[in-house]
């Protein structure tokens, strides 16, 4: 089974996957997956308390899969091994906790996803470069023509869509005051070439069904 949900922001949102408030996860296995999209926050400064939460991680039974949004420490995630995963490669944080990399196309329990993190970050006159914000938050050339090309490879159709930000014609519906950039600009193209069943966003912290294919998530975590 796949479940997908919102931002955790470890360890201010990660309580969602308390036994508790996700009781499903007791008859989950490791061949089971929640995604997170994006705001992990997992990988940020190695302090004994992240290991904490790892590690309680870890001990669940399932299978933790993220996309990167923009509250990442982009030095350490992008500084972590890559493995291979669902026919192709994944940031490796321990083992059944993976990141998914942008541009990426994974199959994950026989269902294709299109994978394409990163955010601009509203509060970055807040934060401080190299300590807790990082200019990799937004998607490089590369990163934009990787996605492309697997866009292409795929003939633009998937099962799922997942992204951290949201294309900027969804982002006006649920959260207006976001900046329109090069990123929901993207994310817009993209939206009116690829064909999939749904497309789940987190970044704006809202629980919200926009329309049929697309979906905000944050506290919720849905079954696909």
């Amino acid at each position: 089974m796949i479940y997908i949900t919102g931002d955790t922001h470890i360890p201010v949102d990660i309580q969602k996957f308390s036994a508790k408030r996700f009781p499903e996860q007791k008859e989950l296995t490791k061949s089971d997956y929640v995604i997170i999209c994006g705001d992990f926050g997992g990988v940020w400064d190695g302090s004994n308390e992240e290991k904490y939460w790892i590690k309680w991680l870890k001990s669940k039974n399932f299978t933790t899969l993220f996309v990167d949004g923009n509250h990442e420490n982009f030095e350490m995630l992008y500084g972590l091994p890559t493995v291979e995963f669902g026919d192709s490669l994944v940031h490796r944080v321990d083992d059944g906790i993976y990141h998914l990399i942008r541009g990426m196309a994974y199959n994950i329990d026989g269902k294709k996803f299109f994978i394409f993190g990163g955010a601009s970050s509203h509060d970055r006159e807040h934060r401080t470069e190299g300590k807790n914000w990082w200019k990799h938050e937004m998607p490089s050339q590369k990163e934009y023509s990787d996605a492309e090309n697997t866009l292409k490879k795929n003939d633009f159709k998937f099962d799922y869509v997942i992204t951290h930000s949201a294309p900027t014609s969804v982002q006006e519906k649920i959260a207006p005051t976001y900046e329109v950039n090069e990123l929901t600009e993207f994310l817009e193209k993209t939206k009116s070439d690829v064909v999939c069943k749904e497309w789940f966003f987190g970044h704006y912290h809202k629980d919200v069904k926009v329309d049929q294919r697309f979906t905000a998530v944050f506290d919720k975590i849905y079954k696909v």
